[in-house]
């Protein structure tokens, strides 16, 4: 299977890991958890960047959907912050 350049992970059929993730966000604390309009559009970034393969970002290594949860992290790419 070819990578899946610019995917979330449900879009890659990583559902696994995606279900994984979602568990870890669900125990995050209100305040350390960003809104939900405010992860649509970090997502939504985070797809346009070349950065991005099969949910991971190749910046840092975190998987993209895990990262944008929380309210306090930034995009990993210094050089051209996307959120």
């Amino acid at each position: 299977m070819a990578e899946c350049k610019r995917c979330l992970l449900l879009e890659a059929a990583e559902l696994d890991t995606l279900n994984s993730i979602k568990v870890r966000i669900d125990k995050l604390s209100e305040n350390e958890k960003a809104d939900d309009e405010l992860y649509r559009k970090r997502l939504d970034e985070c797809k346009s960047c070349d950065h991005l393969i099969s949910g991971v970002c190749m910046k840092c290594g975190c998987y993209v959907e895990f990262r944008a949860a929380y309210k306090r992290l930034k995009c990993p790419n210094a050089n051209d912050r996307r959120w």
